[in-house]
């Protein structure tokens, strides 16, 4: 099957990458940062009708997240390094004069013993203040962002984020929501997942987990395991097992009118490796549409490869190729509980959430749907 592209896919939140034509008024910019267990990434951007048009960005694999599974706190060495990526994005916010921001950090930050005091040495070293931000949080700046990417006539749809140290997952409810409205009646959800007193049709969120596995930290689960297929299928195994208390686990799901929206570098380096890409393209991956036997597909070649096929590949890269299969041992154990015909491929997360939420509460936001 021709993968498809979504009408709207291309709306709200899908930032514009080119620069400003002049210097933004500072009064109108907004900062997002996300700082994972494997990466900060940072948008600047300021709103633009329904969307909003990026003005500077950053994004580098600091692996802060490195030695937490075994030693439950964060390392010194990773610790400096994130902090010196840290003192880039002061730069640019600095730079920029950005006055309204967010600042957040997950899973490794929620979990490492020393974490209050990473936070303290950040804002010694580079004056930002970090937040930890709870996993509900977490997973619901990760629906908004991917609100667009949802069709009209999805009534079951589950939002799949694949982070470094975490995978969120949350089942919502749309048959309730006229078909026209369903992609705005996720976008209110960055209000809160129980709105029961909404004037609006609601989205109603069936379920959400936050598991404390995502590709960094289930590759650590198994690193002592030599056989690079019998590895993938235990990351596989012990990821699908930690899924048995959220709700949807238990109800077969049927293909008609159920949707996947996943976000993660994982589906995206899945689809660009579906599609051939040699040089990664975000206009043709965000917004694809792929089934389950087309990822399936892609996988298999990926263990086909074997870790030195898998590093030469440049579909895949050399940032990604350390987890991509710890990605994809998620990614299948969720098409094996759930497959579907349509799984959205968001190359959007966390930073267009917040910055959403940010412009939305301030009302600077047109309604585009």
């Amino acid at each position: 099957m021709a993968p498809k592209r979504p009408k709207g896919a291309g709306a709200f939140p899908k930032p514009v990458e080119s620069p400003a034509p002049s210097r933004p008024d500072p009064s109108e910019l907004y900062a997002a940062l996300d700082l994972g267990t494997n990466s900060c990434r940072m948008l600047v951007a300021q709103p633009k009708g329904s969307q909003f048009h990026v003005v500077d960005s950053f994004s580098k694999s600091v692996q802060l997240g490195a030695g937490l599974e075994k030693y439950g706190r964060l390392s010194r060495t990773s610790m400096n390094r994130t902090i010196s990526a840290l003192r880039v994005c002061q730069q640019k916010l600095r730079r920029h004069e950005v006055r309204r921001m967010r600042l957040v950090a997950t899973e490794a930050c929620r979990r490492a013993q020393n974490a209050r005091e990473f936070i303290r040495q950040v804002k010694r070293e580079t004056g930002l203040t970090l937040e930890i931000i709870q996993p509900e949080e977490e997973a619901r700046l990760a629906v908004i962002s991917c609100a667009p990417l949802v069709s009209t006539k999805t009534e079951q749809l589950l939002v799949v984020d694949i982070g470094g140290g975490s995978t969120e997952l949350v089942w919502i409810d749309l048959s309730a929501v006229p078909s026209i409205e369903r992609p705005r009646a996720l976008m209110r959800l960055h209000a809160g997942f129980h709105m029961n007193d909404s004037p609006f049709p609601a989205a109603r969120v069936v379920d959400w987990i936050s598991v404390p596995l995502g590709v960094a930290t289930l590759r650590d689960q198994f690193s002592d395991v030599e056989s690079d297929s019998a590895r993938y299928a235990l990351m596989s195994w012990f990821f699908e097992e930690n899924l048995t208390e959220f709700a949807p686990y238990k109800d077969e799901q049927t293909r008609e009118g159920f949707q996947i929206v996943g976000t993660s570098g994982t589906v995206t380096t899945v689809a660009a490796s579906h599609l051939g890409l040699r040089r990664y393209d975000r206009n043709k991956v965000d917004g694809l549409r792929m089934t389950s036997d087309q990822i399936e597909k892609v996988i298999t070649n990926y263990l086909e490869l074997g870790p030195e096929g898998r590093r030469r590949d440049p579909r895949i890269g050399l940032d990604r190729q350390a987890l991509i299969m710890s990605g994809a041992a998620i990614l299948q154990a969720l098409l094996r509980c759930w497959p579907t015909d349509r799984l959205s491929v968001a190359d959007r997360g966390l930073r267009e959430g917040l910055l959403y939420a940010q412009m939305s509460a301030d009302g600077v936001l047109e309604d585009g749907f």
